[in-house]
């Protein structure tokens, strides 16, 4: 599991490494370690990179809202990342979107909730049997494709 945030989701990142170290899961911390104000499209894109290459299965970041590191790491092809705000984001996002990346607000999020949110994404597979979500995953794929490809 790849994690990283800004300077505002620095205290949940902490908290979602100690809690994933308890559960034995891997992780790698792509930053940033300081308090210091900071921006965040790198360590999406870090996380992004680390997903896709196939370093790791999933990603986690966190930023204030965890919008804008969303967005960012939706940037880089092949990343489904989800901004989640309790369980049934959570398990949607999986379930239905395949998401490889969970965003979470850092400001926005309780702790046990982002435990949850965090449980929930780990644990739910993607309903890859189910022929309206792949297709639609697939969709996603041609969107991204389309404009990879330079114009002519």
């Amino acid at each position: 599991m790849a994690i990283a945030c800004d300077h505002a989701g620095l205290g949940m990142k902490r908290l979602l490494t100690a809690y994933l170290a308890s559960k034995q899961v891997a992780v790698t911390d792509f930053g940033t370690d300081s308090e210091q104000s900071c921006d965040y499209p790198g360590f999406a894109e870090k996380v992004a990179e680390a997903v896709v290459s196939g370093q790791v299965q999933r990603g986690v970041l966190v930023c204030g809202s965890g919008i804008g590191i969303s967005i960012a790491a939706n940037k880089v092809p092949g990343i489904r990342c989800a901004l989640c705000h309790d369980h049934y984001t959570a398990m949607m996002s999986r379930a239905h979107n395949d998401a490889n990346v969970l965003a979470i607000g850092g400001r926005t999020t309780g702790n046990e909730v982002a435990f949850e949110i965090l449980d929930t994404f780990l644990t739910t597979a993607f309903e890859s049997a189910h022929p309206n979500h792949s297709r639609r995953i697939a969709q996603i794929a041609a969107i991204e494709a389309k404009y990879r490809q330079p114009k002519a």
